[in-house]
């Protein structure tokens, strides 16, 4: 027998195995994600979707060394960008800025939305939460909620309020204050944040309650009168206000609340690396301030407990809507 020979082999099975081995360790690895530019899809322009769409944007865009776009589609209420969303496909590169419109008014709200909040989404996170704030342009001749609730009063269904869009936080929350207050008021819908405060800074609707983020420049510059904060606690950013409940409308609280997902069945390996990430970024120093100079937090939650948490709201505001008999078709 040839030992040398015999040698020979071994090694080159061995050799062989090894290589083989390591070809199959190689195809177990995950691809590398991302490898091209993310989307977020938010609400109208200005709204405090698209403000904090585009805050993150920016930074995960760093964090993946890809762009993340921001993509505005406020119609319906934002059903229509939430269910393109919902029928991408679930590769984490298409996601949403969702919010309590679109994960718990809508289904109640409207007879179709496209999809279904519970089952079409693989939820990532909160990302947002606190109090909205109710104000008034300078032209309206009230200083305080009691004195707005004794002007409709006295004009009932003479006055209006603005929303971005019919079902969205902004509506319901106006709608809620209208009964609390027992008051008569129009709901006048935009096509997204943006033209929304644009009507109330022109004086063309009465009131407004939207998140802070959006509206605290136009107060500190004088072109917006507060009036009262929708959470149970004031503001730590605007301490003077009161909230709109003890300001006059017992038992009113209103707290608003936005959050990132994806299409259902995106890899959980996936859903891990933008949790990861928007957790990085959102325990900064430079995060915190934001947050707080809207009067918010980010409310960070595991995929898990954002996905009861939907499940939760879901469940306690289509309670509210059905007992109200709010319908918008």
């Amino acid at each position: 027998m040839n030992t040398g020979r015999r040698s020979f082999s071994l090694a080159a099975l061995a050799a062989a195995g090894l290589g083989a081995a390591g070809a199959a360790v190689a195809q177990a690895q995950p691809a590398p994600w991302p490898t091209r530019p993310l989307k977020i899809v938010a609400g109208g322009v200005g709204s405090v979707t698209d403000i904090r769409a585009r805050w993150l944007a920016e930074r995960l865009g760093s964090a993946f060394g890809h762009p993340v776009i921001v993509e505005n589609n406020a119609a319906a209420g934002g059903n229509i960008g939430a269910a393109a969303v919902a029928h991408s496909a679930p590769d984490g590169y298409t996601l949403l800025l969702i919010h309590q419109g679109t994960a718990a008014f809508n289904p109640y709200l409207f007879a179709r939305t496209g999809y279904d909040p519970l089952a079409d989404f693989a939820p990532i996170t909160r990302w947002g939460h606190g109090s909205l704030l109710l104000t008034v342009a300078p032209g309206v001749p009230v200083n305080s909620v009691r004195e707005l609730v004794a002007l409709a009063k006295t004009k009932p269904g003479a006055l209006n309020f603005a929303s971005p869009g019919v079902g969205t936080p902004p509506h319901l929350a106006s709608e809620l204050f209208k009964r609390a207050a027992g008051i008569d008021a129009v709901h006048v819908p935009y096509k997204g944040g943006g033209a929304m405060m644009g009507a109330l800074l022109a004086g063309q609707v009465t009131w407004v309650i939207e998140g802070l983020t959006a509206q605290l420049p136009h107060v500190r510059t004088g072109s917006l009168r507060a009036l009262g904060v929708t959470g149970a606690t004031r503001s730590p950013s605007l301490p003077e206000v009161p909230t709109i409940a003890e300001a006059g409308v017992g038992g009113y609280e209103f707290a608003g609340w936005t959050g990132i997902a994806a299409p259902a069945n995106t890899p959980r390996p996936v859903v891990d690396r933008i949790h990861t990430e928007i957790a990085r970024v959102s325990s900064t120093d430079e995060a915190r301030a934001w947050f707080a100079s809207g009067g918010a937090e980010p409310g960070l939650m595991t995929p898990e407990a954002f996905g009861e948490f939907i499940r939760s709201e879901n469940m306690r505001w289509g309670q509210v809507i059905r007992e109200a008999g709010i319908r918008m078709e």
